[in-house]
């Protein structure tokens, strides 16, 4: 549950102009976060890759439970690339400053999903909603 939850907040954040369109007084809020996006990105970049690295980890819960299997993997894809996207500038610096061919493939992944990203937030909202929504179902049947 708590996943899908921070799933969630993580698509508000990658899809700003549509949280404005509903409440234009988010501007404050969304203000206050900005100087920390990067960090918030890099967080949930990581935090995506350990998750799939987890699904397949895993792999026996497709046997058993796989409607689970492909939540947490479907979760994990769009929070890592998510991640990744708010937090690009940072990775950046931070990690990909020091190799020119890994710095040039994250320009051009980051030049493809660039335009994708309000509809991967979008669907971060739908399949952070789905995994609390599977938490209960999963864990109460």
């Amino acid at each position: 549950m708590i996943y899908g939850i921070l799933l969630i907040l993580l698509s508000i954040i990658a899809v700003p102009s549509l949280i404005l369109s509903k409440k234009p007084n988010a501007q404050e809020l969304l203000d206050k976060i900005a100087p920390y996006q990067g960090w918030i990105g890099l967080v949930f970049c990581f935090l995506g890759i350990w998750g799939i690295i987890s699904a397949f980890l895993n792999m026996g819960w497709i046997t058993t439970a796989p409607i689970w299997w492909i939540t947490l993997l479907a979760g994990s894809f769009v929070q890592a690339t998510l991640g990744f996207m708010l937090g690009f500038g940072l990775i950046n610096d931070l990690i990909l400053s020091k190799n020119e061919t890994a710095k040039e493939k994250a320009v051009e992944m980051r030049a493809k999903l660039a335009p994708k990203q309000g509809k991967l937030g979008i669907l971060g909202l739908i399949v952070g909603a789905w995994m609390i929504a599977a938490s209960f179902i999963f864990t109460l049947t």
